[in-house]
């Protein structure tokens, strides 16, 4: 199964469950939706709901999705960088390059594997067998800190946890051209791209508010050095942001211009640190991942 949870804001009150939840699961119908309700892999608030439901404030949707094996995901030793592991959770750093889940093409070398290999049967079941423990994933070409859960009471937590926006996340960039201010909020809705189903963009049609502050760190002639910060969670979020407001990211052909300098791959984008409330102890706790040695020499480079 593949697992999803979303928290309702202001803007969705008043949108049927069953709309919703199309518009933001790109792989599912609407009446492939209604028949997930029917099923009772739906759940609002914990309990079942009738497709028909229309959503409220701070309403949580838990999502469950049947998926066909497509093949075996077999563990491989691939050494990790953990920076915390206990029974519940694991933290690692991720570098970049390396595919969180299994997807076609990618089925072997992902973060995934090499979770498998190290914690055998400890992880959780909530995602399949296809992203076990997975409670939230980076950009293949985003190097930096992840949180995995160890069984599913710890992956519901940390879900919910996701959806209410309440995890603290912050990475540092580079990007292209200079700031005149030196902090800021981007505050614009993100769906996908109406021209391009597999990019996402700021627009108003079957969009959900995102929300990324950004604080300058370093000025370097036509590039800067920023840290941001996620108060949403969207996808491709903080490249898709900085973009709409004139500074893509260094390395990013997607949302970035075709032709980069300094032949990267992929964008200059770093997963610094991530905090948590502890799904057992209910202490929260606060994870950094330093910069990548291919980082910090590119920074070094464009100081001059």
């Amino acid at each position: 199964m593949d697992y999803f949870t979303f928290g309702a804001e202001p803007e969705d009150v008043g949108s049927r469950i069953d709309v919703f939840i199309a518009e933001n699961i790109e792989e599912l119908s609407r009446s492939g939706v209604q028949r997930l309700i029917e099923e009772g892999l739906i759940k609002l608030n914990g309990s079942p709901v009738k497709a028909n439901y229309k959503l409220r404030e701070k309403d949580i949707i838990d999502v469950e999705v049947p998926e066909a094996k497509t093949v075996e995901i077999l563990p491989e030793n691939i050494p990790l960088d953990i920076l915390y592991e206990d029974k519940d959770v694991i933290i690692v750093n991720k570098p970049q390059g390396m595919v969180v889940h299994p997807a076609p093409g990618h089925t072997s070398g992902t973060l995934v594997n090499a979770l498998m290999y190290h914690c055998g049967d400890e992880l959780s079941g909530i995602n399949g067998e296809k992203r076990p423990g997975i409670v939230h994933r980076i950009d293949k070409d985003t190097s930096g800190v992840l949180m995995i859960a160890k069984n599913d009471v710890a992956h519901q937590s940390l879900a919910e946890q996701l959806a209410e926006h309440s995890i603290t996340r912050k990475y540092n960039a580079i990007v292209f051209n200079g700031f005149q201010e030196d902090e800021g909020t981007v505050d614009q809705p993100i769906g996908r791209n109406p021209l391009d189903r597999k990019k996402m963009a700021v627009t108003q049609k079957h969009s959900r508010r995102a929300v990324t502050h950004y604080r300058v760190l370093e000025r370097m002639g036509n590039f800067t050095f920023i840290e941001a910060q996620l108060e949403t969670g969207r996808t491709h979020q903080i490249r898709v942001h900085l973009t709409f407001i004139g500074h893509p990211l260094l390395g990013d052909t997607v949302y970035g211009p075709k032709k980069q300098p300094f032949h990267l791959e992929g964008q200059a984008l770093h997963a610094r640190v991530l905090g948590f409330v502890h799904p057992t102890t209910g202490q929260y706790m606060e994870f950094e991942a330093p910069l990548p040695e291919n980082y910090e020499k590119l920074l070094m480079r464009l100081k001059g």
